[in-house]
């Protein structure tokens, strides 16, 4: 069955979800399968990295280009834009002191804005070359930017917007989660690891081995559960327990994968692939992940975010052409993106049916 698409905006969700979640939750032992339920075209034809959904506002922030598109998540609908964020990477919301903080690759920087109006403030710069991932721990009240080519991680006091620190990895740093408690885990590319970070100190407190993984991407964490998931490069998701950093298993995935988020209501984790698969992972009493549906997507759908609430998924791809010529310096360009074909993919669980045959 193909999935369902449109391009109307959502007006009744949240009543209508609340039908179909019960519905779920009285059959608890069934995990939901999803489908594409909405399509919508964005402006702008460049390349995209990160989304990162706002709960309190219910807004969508995408790296899109040099700058940071702001959709409204019910309406489906763009509600803004952050401009001037040259090789935009990644976006952190810290709610409690009312600013947003963008990662910007190329000029070395932190771009800083205001919650409210998305006017820019400021800018930091980095301790470390190319700022990629970006998070918020709400913990310490602090911005860490993990720098790709800087093999570090720099720390910023949101309450003053000033640099108190850097964290050396010497590792390639990708994505970071954190625990809410003052501990960061942040997957180290080039050495198939995670390292665990102590936030409050500054220092990482151990590095583990993923085992079976390569060039670790995507990551996520299962708070109730103490586990991560991390998305790797040989197809493969894996999972480790967060209190003793031993692998617990690993099950397959798409390739090309970027993007991993857990969902803490449905028990499942996702990894986005570039190929044009959304895998989706459950795991058994053992903690041993599993398989649980491969979605079809589309092509270059390789970064998400998750709005726990309403269980959706939000992707980001275009259309794209052949790649450019390769040249000594970029020897693996990117395929061309079709002018016009930038859109947003909203998956979400399939409505279950009831013994009539009827959704609820």
């Amino acid at each position: 069955m193909q999935p369902a698409t449109s391009r109307a905006p959502l007006c009744a969700l949240a009543g209508a979800g609340a039908l179909w979640l019960a519905a779920i939750g009285a059959q608890a032992q069934v995990a939901p399968q999803y489908r594409i339920a909405h399509e919508v075209s964005l402006p702008g034809d460049g390349g995209w990295d990160d989304l990162t959904f706002d709960d309190g506002e219910h807004r969508l922030f995408i790296a899109h280009g040099s700058e940071v598109q702001v959709v409204d998540a019910d309406k489906l609908t763009l509600a803004g834009a952050i401009a001037d964020t040259p090789g935009v990477h990644g976006i952190a919301l810290a709610g409690d002191v009312g600013h947003g903080y963008v990662s910007a690759g190329r000029s070395g920087t932190i771009v800083v804005f205001d919650l409210k109006s998305l006017a820019r403030l400021k800018e930091i710069k980095t301790t470390g070359d190319n700022p990629d991932a970006i998070l918020y721990d709400s913990a310490t009240h602090r911005v860490f930017s993990f720098n790709g080519r800087g093999r570090n991680v720099t720390a910023v006091d949101a309450k003053t917007d000033e640099v108190i620190g850097t964290i050396a990895l010497d590792a390639k740093p990708e994505f970071a989660v954190s625990d809410g408690k003052g501990t960061l885990y942040v997957n180290l590319e080039d050495k198939s690891s995670i390292a665990q970070i102590d936030a409050q100190h500054l220092k990482v407190g151990a590095v583990w081995p993923i085992d079976g993984c390569e060039e670790p991407s995507g990551l996520a964490i299962d708070l109730s559960g103490q586990r991560l998931f991390a998305g790797c490069s040989n197809k493969v998701m894996a999972v480790l327990d967060i209190r003793s950093g031993r692998t617990l298993g690993t099950a397959p995935i798409g390739a090309g994968v970027d993007g991993a988020k857990y969902d803490s209501g449905t028990h499942q984790a996702f990894a986005s692939c570039g190929e044009g698969v959304l895998s989706v992972i459950g795991t058994g009493a053992d903690g041993k992940p599993k398989v649980a549906q491969s979605l079809p997507t589309q092509r270059g759908a390789r970064t998400m975010a998750l709005d726990e609430h309403a269980h959706r998924l939000f992707l980001v791809t275009a259309r794209l052409g052949p790649p450019p010529a390769a040249t000594a310096d970029n020897p693996h360009p990117r395929p061309a993106i079709l002018p016009g074909t930038f859109r947003l993919l909203v998956v979400e669980p399939v409505k279950p049916t009831t013994a009539s045959g009827t959704h609820p």
